[in-house]
């Protein structure tokens, strides 16, 4: 067994999409959220944290429950205020590349986890990845990767994890 394929294991244990409104309800395994229910909503994308802090911070943040949202099927987080508004005005710029999966893992077919703590914004596009060593891989050719994970994604975006390579 491969360690991408350890990778997709563990990862696909993690994930469930659950639906919301119909107008927010995506197909199975689109965005990857924390399995249950949230007060708001569906599961909870980008592991809690704020997904719009990347960009006016430079870092990640977590969010509060109290200041949460569903969009697209997931529940987000912010850490403030401002930061729920900035994403209600235009959610397309901040929702993590892929769903919030592992970028690295998406150019090769994969589902894994994306976890907050590894990302980059490239060209106005928030990736994560599955953990440093993963990153550390990604980041040697970042634009082919993406280019990769571009045509990937197309194939696996409705798939379950489970039954990915």
């Amino acid at each position: 067994m491969s360690k991408f394929t350890v990778f997709a294991i563990a990862a696909a244990t993690t994930v469930a999409v659950l639906g919301g409104a119909a107008s927010d309800a995506l197909a199975v395994a689109e965005i990857n959220v924390a399995p249950g229910k949230t007060f708001k909503g569906p599961g909870v994308a980008v592991h809690g944290y704020d997904p719009v802090a990347y960009f006016t911070e430079g870092k990640p943040v977590q969010g509060t429950a109290e200041l949460a949202i569903v969009h697209g099927g997931a529940t987000y987080r912010f850490a403030n205020a401002d930061n729920m508004k900035a994403f209600k005005a235009n959610p397309a710029k901040y929702v993590p590349a892929f769903g919030g999966y592992c970028a690295f893992g998406v150019s090769v077919g994969a589902k894994f986890d994306g976890d907050p703590r590894y990302w980059k914004i490239v060209d106005g596009k928030l990736y994560l990845n599955l953990n440093a060593e993963i990153q550390k891989t990604w980041l040697k050719d970042v634009p082919g990767n993406i280019n990769k994970a571009e045509k990937s994604w197309t194939k696996i975006k409705h798939k379950d994890p489970a039954t990915l390579g």
